[in-house]
Parts: C-alpha cells; structure tokens; sequence
C-alpha cells in the first residue's frame, strides 16, 4: 500500500472545506426562503468566495497525485457526504434506505475509479 503524502489528504481536507461552503451557498438559503431573492443571491456569491479559495488550491495541490478523474470522484463523494450532513442537521430532512442505496452505488462506483488502473 503507497504512503499518504500531504499531497494526498490536504486536498481532501480542503474539499470538504470547499464543500461545506458551497452547500450552504447553493441551499442554506432554504431555511429563509422569506428573505428576499436578491439578498440571497448576494449572501450565496459572498459564501461562494471562500468555497472557490478551497476548491481550486485544492484541486491543483491534489492534480499532483490523483488524475483528474480521482479528483472529480473525491469531489462527487465528498459533495454527498457533506450534503447528508446538511441535509439532516440544517434542512432537518430525514434520509431514507433510497438515499443510502444510492450513495452506495456512487461509493462503489468510487471505488472502481480508485482501483489499480489496468
């Protein structure tokens, strides 16, 4: 098994970083849906900075060692993980044995990306 690098997990770390900005910038919004469209427009650009300060550093420190579709695949289930998070902890939706099946499929196909390359 390869050792991990700082190269290998800064990355993640970052993506998730990243990712919990941009979730609460594309639907944190939902719990104010009162507020007016503008603002929340305003407030998602606003939160969006810090996201793209993450994702593109990250992605560019992790194209060292992963391909670029090992860094979309760790982006994908990073993305999901957070927005179950998310969506249970701040949309205070449940998650259902459907959600669970499907993050499993997108795990498994996770796993093919990441196997030995042929």
């Amino acid at each position: 098994m390869p050792s991990l690098s700082l190269a290998h997990i800064l990355p993640i770390v970052m993506l998730f970083g990243s990712n919990i900005f941009m979730t609460f910038a594309w639907y944190g919004h939902l719990s104010y849906k009162s507020t007016a469209i503008w603002l929340a427009i305003l407030a998602s650009w606003m939160i969006a900075l810090p996201e793209y300060m993450l994702a593109v550093p990250g992605n560019r420190i992790g194209s060292a060692v992963y391909s670029a579709a090992e860094l979309k695949t760790l982006q994908e289930v990073v993305t999901l993980t957070v927005f179950a998070g998310f969506s249970v902890f701040w949309l205070k939706e449940s998650l259902s044995w459907n959600h669970a099946i499907g993050f499993a499929l997108i795990a498994a196909g996770a796993f093919f990306i990441f196997h030995a390359k042929g």
